[in-house]
């Protein structure tokens, strides 16, 4: 895992020191094993390195092949090393040690710009190619791994964080509204649907899933390929829809174990994160080597409020897996004292720019820090699965045998699935009703789609022409997906590259900061485009949803874990009453913000208004979901951000 940099000048003008080290000292306030530069008249390369995999130790970055006359920087842990080695013809006695930038290198040499296809992992790299006279980089699928860069008539920069850059003399530091305005429109965890952008006019950055090649009058950039497909796959029973995935998912989870440091784990009570921890520990036991898991808790003076089918504290879960799959040093953590609002500052340094994941923020950044005093290097998740490993919703599944009239089928699931989540056989036809005919039930009931408030000012999203950029991209007037259909709505996340982008940014930065690398099996190239194979009826059968991955975990998971379809967990119910007493100062915040002009020019000043006046007698501790809160703080956050980098 390393930082990377770079300056190019294509007029061939040398490189001042002091611009190369005003990038490499920016880098200094991340943790480094080694800190290295190669220079060569017009072009400069650098390398911040973690040391991650056991390859990496001593891994000289940037590299230059004399022979070749290339040097490559990279951010990379590649998972298919192996199939790589086949396919490049690497000497065996070269394969244990070579460092993952050197492979990647060998890839370009054999397949040029359309090396980054052939690679998986997580990735982003650059290759000056001295006698071609050009730069070749990539970023990988989900944008685990960030690249930044700034490119004139004559140069081209390029960073894994943003704030290098805005050292160079030649970069201007101004606000892109067209980003600003995509942020404030859409109303969900996405930031962006162009993810080029920044929040910085003359900064952009690579894609994930996107090659660059860049030369001295050009700057191409190309996709190279795709999570989702049209095959299907055809076998002969149940048990080998078992048996396959098990067999995906345990080269996925193992490729992700490289690391001499400690493995660790994010662990709910739940099946995603569960599934993770038991392939994961299964490996590790053979090695004699122990997984730490860290599960997060509310406070001890939370009082839970929710219903009996939601589980606010899910230790009593999280304890049965332990229990069960053994070679586990579980870590509980609450956080105590931090919120949602106290940790603003420190996640905008974090992230470079505004985010809208406030319900879970400080205790995403709180695991990787309680990560870091076990000198772990990877950690895992499961944040993707509910899309790929435990698909399966099965009302949703239900509704379409509705609409294809297949009754018989129907009430055979319906049936189980009343005995296994519980409830009378028939109770779920209504929802199923309104799931599958959408129009006819508002129709008929005259209910309005219930939507999030719209943050932008209306003259702003006039002026940037921001909703009609959004309807091109499937997000409608309500600011998301405008997609009804669960299994469109997946499609659409895995087509395009701008959904995972702001959350995985927030990973890669964190990463760096607490020199851990979080890694998630359930969102690996290979499994999702498995899942995607593997035929609807796999996934809910004989009443079970998220059939494929509780059959599949049969003897990994307890199954009071693998078969529970009655009580589900729900993070962050507490962030609210985390807010409590903040909570003065917090519409103190906002009432000078709703006062500020500067402000008033890009949000929706009467919405912000609005929900002042709703919350102003205090917060309620059960509303966790509500709106005011959400566009208050979201709001808070942005004025804090441009407050500091640009007003």
């Amino acid at each position: 895992m390393s930082a990377i940099a770079g300056i190019i000048n294509f007029n061939k003008e040398s490189i001042s020191i002091e611009e190369t080290s005003s990038m490499m000292q920016t880098l200094e306030k991340f943790p480094a094993d080694d800190i290295r530069v190669w220079r060569n008249g017009h072009a400069f390369f650098g390398c911040h390195a973690q040391w991650i995999t056991p390859e990496s130790i001593g891994e000289p970055l940037p590299f230059y092949d004399s022979e070749r006359q290339c040097t490559i920087t990279a951010d990379a842990i590649i998972d298919n090393r192996e199939e790589l080695f086949e396919m490049l013809q690497v000497s065996r006695d070269k394969r244990k040690t070579m460092p993952d930038s050197q492979l990647i290198l060998l890839a370009y040499y054999k397949w040029g710009e359309e090396a980054p296809k052939y690679l998986v992992g997580d990735f982003a790299f650059m290759i000056w190619d001295e006698r071609e006279q050009k730069l070749v980089g990539g970023r990988d699928p989900s944008g685990y791994r960030t690249l930044y860069y700034y490119r004139d008539h004559q140069r081209f920069a390029f960073c894994t964080t943003i704030e290098p850059l805005l050292t160079l003399p030649y970069i201007e530091k101004k606000l892109n509204e067209e980003w600003l305005a995509e942020f404030l429109a859409i109303t969900g965890m996405i930031d962006t649907v162009d993810a080029q952008m920044t929040p910085y006019l003359n900064i952009h950055q690579v894609q994930p899933f996107h090659s660059v090649t860049i030369t001295k009058n050009n700057l191409n950039t190309s996709r190279y390929g795709h999570f989702y497909t049209e095959k299907k796959l055809k076998l002969k029973n149940d048990e080998e829809y078992v048996e396959a995935f098990q067999e995906v998912f345990q080269k996925s989870v193992n490729s992700k174990l490289r690391t001499f440091r400690n493995v660790g784990s994010h662990l709910s009570g739940g099946l995603d994160s569960g599934a993770v921890v038991g392939f994961a520990a299964k490996e590790l036991k053979k090695e004699n080597k122990q997984l730490h898991t860290y599960s997060y808790i509310p406070p001890k003076d939370f009082v839970d409020f929710t219903s009996k089918r939601l589980m606010p504290d899910e230790r009593p879960f999280i304890k049965k897996t332990v229990e069960y799959v053994g070679g586990i040093a579980d870590h509980y953590c609450d956080f105590e004292g931090v919120s949602s609002y106290t940790e603003i500052d420190e996640m905008l340094d974090v992230n470079e720019m505004p985010y809208k994941f406030i319900e879970n923020s400080f205790w995403l950044k709180g695991t990787f820090e309680e990560a870091s005093v076990e000198n772990i290097g990877v950690l895992l998740n499961g944040d993707f699965g509910n899309a790929s490993i435990s698909w399966g919703n099965a009302l949703y599944y239900y509704a379409n045998l509705l609409k294809k009239l297949k009754w018989f089928r129907l009430l055979h699931e319906l049936n189980q699935y009343s005995r296994k989540a519980g409830g009378a056989r028939l109770r779920n036809l209504p929802i199923l009703t309104r799931i599958a005919f959408p129009f006819i039930d508002r129709l008929v009931s005259g209910e309005q789609i219930e939507t999030f408030p719209k943050m932008i000012n209306e003259d702003f999203a006039q002026r940037t022409g921001v909703f009609e950029k959004l309807k091109h991209n499937g997000i409608d007037q309500s600011g998301w997906v405008s997609a009804t259909d669960l299994n469109e709505q997946r499609r659409w996340t895995y087509e395009n590259v701008f959904p995972t982008n702001a959350s995985n940014t927030l990973y890669s930065k964190l990463s760096l900061k607490y020199k851990i690398w979080k890694r998630d099996p359930t969102n690996d190239l290979r499994v999702v485009r498995f899942c995607f194979t593997v035929p609807d009826e796999q996934y809910v059968m004989n009443g079970i949803d998220r059939a494929l991955i509780r059959r599949s975990t049969e003897n990994i998971l307890p199954d009071e874990i693998r078969l529970n379809q009655k009580v589900r967990g729900i993070q962050a119910a507490d962030w609210i009453h985390r807010m409590v007493p903040h909570w003065d100062k917090f519409i103190d915040e906002v009432n000078q913000l709703s006062e500020d002009n500067r402000i008033l020019e890009y949000i929706n000043g009467y919405e912000i208004t609005s929900a002042l006046a709703r919350s102003k007698e205090g917060p309620i501790r059960e509303n966790i979901t509500n709106e005011d809160y959400k566009i208050l703080i979201r709001s808070i956050i942005l004025y804090r951000y441009l407050i500091n980098k640009f007003l």
